[in-house]
């Protein structure tokens, strides 16, 4: 009998842009893990805390090396396949907490490229539509690859809810939807691996 070869497990960093311990976008990240432990085979999730980066100040760099906590963020960036960001929108914008991170990871040697990456987010009206809009203008000159399709931006008020008291994702069809993204993720990413 000949051994079935498995899919190769992708390795997947999660990265939120809200600090907020009842964020709705660390729901998202939450509801992401979980569905990739129930039924998206071949991907693991893990959350990065981006809080306790300092500001960005080359001065902190020393020699070349960079303070503890920032090399440890790198180096889960580096070892990761591909990416998945969840950021509210702030002006327009993504978070000044999200675009620290993403600086510090892209000093050199950018710790970004070549990763797939993929984008959910949750808010008013526009569900961090914008947001996302500026990130993607941000990963082009990191040379992140971000999926197009399926887009998720959720109106976290728009009934029916989409989110308990505690910030967990239990709106159904929100899930799906969710699930959806991360089954294109894991696509592009094992695609740009060349073990499509």
């Amino acid at each position: 009998m000949e051994a079935v070869a498995s899919k190769p497990v992708i390795k997947v960093v999660a990265v939120c842009g809200s600090l907020r311990k009842g964020s709705f976008n660390r729901g998202l990240l939450r509801s992401a893990i979980q569905i990739s432990k129930d039924s998206v085979k071949g991907m693991e999730i893990e959350y990065i805390d981006i809080s306790p980066l300092p500001m960005l100040n080359t001065d902190l760099e020393v020699d070349g090396n960079f303070p503890p906590v920032v090399e440890a963020f790198r180096q889960k960036i580096l070892q990761a396949d591909s990416v998945l960001f969840a950021s509210p929108e702030y002006n327009y914008s993504v978070t000044a907490p999200l675009k620290n991170a993403i600086d510090w990871a892209s000093r050199p040697p950018n710790c970004w490229a070549d990763k797939a990456a993929a984008i959910v987010s949750t808010g008013g009206s526009f569900g961090g539509g914008l947001a996302q809009y500026h990130l993607r203008q941000i990963g082009i000159y990191l040379d992140l690859h971000f999926i197009n399709k399926p887009e998720f931006h959720l109106n976290a008020f728009a009934p029916p809810a989409k989110f308990d008291s505690n910030g967990n994702l239990i709106d159904p069809q929100s899930k799906d939807r969710l699930k959806e993204v991360l089954l294109s993720l894991l696509a592009f990413t094992l695609r740009l691996k060349g073990n499509s």
